[in-house]
């Protein structure tokens, strides 16, 4: 009978035991905060504008293991137009609406190899503008897609030196002049009630509409001038540097990027140096762009070639977006400390490395932007911790950086099984 009370008192001290374990269990977990639970403290963003900028910093685990670094990417493809062109797009108008440059209704125009007539094509009606792009005709055909599907004007011109009249930054500019013109020529005044109204006239001729590729535009237009613009510059210097010191805790030793406005390392790089200016900013540079001699030696081209005067494509390089042979306004605001220069099969062995290791489907500047990283962990040793930009993701980039064929007809398969490319 002792041993019957024995066993059942046993048995009942294993089943408190047992619930008290799961009453802890359950409440540590209902405490414990899920990675993927909504923040009580955080309300809704007003509308798709709000919803720019404020993107993770995260570590790229298998760079950072790699080098003795850690190598941290902003992730800018989170954006709502999918990349850190967002941040100067919305900057950009703004400013133009608040100076009186673009009204409501008026249209944006843009010379942009694709990411930032993206953005604008994103943001623009939000504002309640249109927009006409000029791109090169050589981008990615999934660029024009998605502009056109967006709801922009595609204009595709052939690629030029930017002296030609009819490079596409050029002709973006005078595209807006049109604009202007137009929305002048047809501008009328009527009086309604004792008050006078400004209206604009878009009943025009058979012969005037074939003429104009904006006849249905009427209320004028803008060019951004992404290049030239330092509301580029101030989108960064205001928000992307200070968010990047804001969520590393100021714990950073370098910062690297490439450069095709020169808007990005421009903001951030001034931005961090004032911060602190022990804080070392480079550039990476793709092939057929000047800014890595111009940073690294003081000029931009050789002694036969004349700065600003080449009249063919520049480029030679599979990477859109960066990569320059003129200085802009943007970028001469750039604090750097070096340059280091990159090469198309370093950012396509990248590309396929990060998607393999950590799940990174990266576009072309992105990938560019991560060998610079391994770049600056080689030359400032383990132990320090590097910025960079993941401007845009892989999905605008898969009739080129990802095309099997196209890769190899330019003898750029990837073949590395690890970072061998980069001497790791």
């Amino acid at each position: 009978m002792a041993s019957v009370r024995t066993t059942g008192a046993f048995v009942a001290a294993i089943s408190m035991s047992m619930v008290l374990f799961s009453y802890f269990l359950c409440n540590y977990r209902s405490k414990r905060k899920s990675p993927f639970s909504l923040s009580k403290n955080k309300s809704p963003r007003n509308g798709l504008i709000h919803a720019v900028g404020n993107t993770p910093l995260i570590r790229i685990n298998s760079l950072s293991e790699a080098t003795g670094c850690e190598i941290l990417g902003k992730c800018e493809f989170l954006n709502p137009g999918g990349s850190v062109k967002d941040r100067v797009a919305v900057k950009i108008i703004e400013e133009a609406l608040e100076s009186g440059q673009l009204v409501c209704g008026g249209v944006v125009t843009e010379g942009s190899a694709g990411s930032t007539a993206i953005s604008l094509a994103t943001v623009a009606p939000a504002y309640g503008c249109k927009c006409h792009v000029v791109i090169p005709d050589d981008v990615a055909i999934e660029k024009s897609q998605i502009l056109e599907a967006l709801g922009a004007t595609v204009e595709r011109v052939r690629p030029v030196s930017i002296t030609h009249r009819d490079h596409y930054v050029n002709t973006a500019r005078r595209r807006a002049l049109e604009a202007n013109e137009l929305a002048s020529k047809f501008k009328k005044t009527e009086q309604i009630d004792g008050k006078f109204l400004e209206q604009i006239d878009c009943c025009m001729s058979d012969g005037e509409k074939k003429g104009s590729i904006f006849s249905s535009y009427c209320n004028g237009g803008f060019f951004a001038d992404q290049f030239e613009n330092l509301a580029n510059f101030r989108a960064h210097y205001q928000g992307t540097g200070p968010e990047i010191w804001e969520q590393s805790g100021g714990r950073l030793d370098s910062f690297v990027a490439a450069a095709g406005t020169g808007g990005t390392v421009a903001g951030i790089s001034s931005f961090l140096q004032e911060k602190n200016p022990n804080i070392k900013c480079f550039l990476i540079d793709p092939p057929g762009s000047g800014l890595f001699n111009k940073v690294t030696r003081g000029v931009m081209y050789t002694k036969e070639e004349a700065e600003g005067k080449r009249l063919k494509n520049p480029f030679d390089t599979i990477t859109e977006g960066i990569g320059i042979n003129r200085l802009t306004q943007n970028f001469k605001m750039a604090k750097l400390d070096g340059a280091y220069r990159g090469t198309d099969k370093e950012a396509v062995e990248m590309s396929r490395y990060l998607l393999k290791n950590d799940g990174l489907f990266l576009g072309s500047s992105s990938a560019m932007n991560c060998v610079g990283a391994v770049r600056v962990a080689q030359s400032l040793g383990p132990g320090h911790t590097i910025v960079t930009i993941l401007c845009d993701s892989g999905m605008r980039h898969l009739s080129k950086f990802y095309d099997a064929q196209y890769l190899s007809d330019h003898g750029l398969t990837p073949t590395a099984t690890g970072l061998e490319f980069l001497g790791i």
